[in-house]
């Protein structure tokens, strides 16, 4: 794959360069020269030109492209974005304040988004709703279908979501191992670093002490997978901190679980004003009970997208360490449809995907 160039004879501007790539995870290719850029022009994913060559650079003639920036180590220069426009740069970065925004630049060029990304954001209206079961099967459902998925259990109270799926004891991160974790990573490396199973990627909680998470973490985290991934499922407890809030603010839709009796409505009531100024599309799915669910929709003013199907024995089957029952099962169809509902379904072409994980006898995922 061809790599950045950097256009510069300013040795230590080229210090400051290789290191922030090196931050970024990224080699570069060099010219010292401005007529030594040529061979490297067209199929460079980003050009940064130092400013010390940009003039020379402007005299070329380079061809017009796209992913050209200045990059200069003396503030408050007038002629710099004079020099930028020269070589058809798009911004100017000054070091070392956009050292930040340089490794963005870096990483962009490097790992170029390639998927979608979905954001679904997964919540209880109340505690014991179901929210986290319908996050691990969305996941499970979408991965089997071929789309690569991340799923993010954001609830360090939940008991972690990697139990659910009966891989607590797989090899790989939790959200300990991340929460330090600051400026970016690619998917790849994300995905090598956790438990990943097929085309479904785990970031879990563990059961040790409760670990809050930072918004820099949740957005580093996000940041790779909706570069590498088609969907990701974030499991959210029924508080909001930054990395909750992170989450939240990037979702598609964001779902929640409401069984339809008293308790649950005045529960997801609360839930609902909570989590209504942090999302664009909110939603409800409904569990049977003693009301009718559209009428509990209607009192909470959110869209009923379906009433999740129960399933017999379930709570014996995630006892044994086996997921939850997906295939050729309601909650399967289920799942599929809301996937299909929401980010558009599996495509046919990649309906040849796996989770990995052992299966619940016939009806396993």
């Amino acid at each position: 794959m061809p790599r950045p160039l950097a256009i510069t004879d300013d040795q230590e501007l080229l210090d400051d360069l290789l290191r922030i790539a090196a931050a970024a995870g990224v080699e570069l290719d060099v010219a010292h020269a401005a007529a030594h850029a040529r061979p490297y022009w067209t199929r460079a994913p980003l050009v940064v030109v130092g400013g010390d060559l940009a003039d020379d650079l402007a005299a070329t003639g380079p061809a017009p492209r796209q992913n050209v920036v200045v990059v200069t180590r003396t503030a408050d220069d007038p002629d710099m974005w004079r020099r930028c426009v020269a070589v058809g740069a798009h911004t100017v970065l000054e070091l070392p304040e956009a050292e930040r925004l340089l490794v963005e630049e870096f990483g962009d060029a490097a790992e170029p988004v390639t998927r979608a990304g979905t954001v679904l954001c997964i919540a209880g209206g109340k505690g014991g709703a179901g929210a986290t079961v319908l996050a691990a099967s969305l996941a499970l459902t979408a991965s089997r279908g071929g789309l690569r998925t991340l799923l993010v259990d954001a609830d360090p109270l939940g008991g972690g979501v990697d139990v659910l799926l009966g891989q607590e004891e797989a090899l790989g991160a939790r959200w300990p191992d991340v929460v330090g974790r600051e400026g970016r990573v690619s998917f790849a490396a994300l995905q090598d670093a956790l438990p990943t199973f097929g085309e479904l990627t785990v970031l879990s909680a563990h059961r040790g002490e409760p670990v809050r998470i930072p918004r820099e973490a949740m957005r580093v985290v996000l940041d790779a997978a909706q570069r590498g991934c088609d969907l990701v499922v974030v499991d959210l407890p029924r508080y909001l901190g930054e990395g909750e809030a992170e989450a939240l603010a990037r979702a598609a839709a964001t779902i929640v679980v409401v069984p339809a009796d008293l308790r649950g409505a005045l529960a997801a009531a609360q839930t609902v004003t909570l989590l209504r100024p942090g999302t664009g599309d909110l939603r409800l799915v409904m569990r049977a009970g003693t009301l009718d669910p559209e009428v509990v929709a209607a009192s909470l003013s959110v869209p009923c997208v379906g009433v999740l199907p129960e399933v017999r024995g379930l709570v014996e089957t995630l006892d044994r360490g086996d997921p939850p029952p997906l295939r050729r099962s309601p909650l399967g169809r289920f799942c599929g449809e809301l996937i299909e509902s929401l980010v558009g379904g599996i495509p046919e072409t990649r309906r040849t995907g796996t989770t990995g994980l052992p299966s619940a006898g016939a009806g396993g995922p």
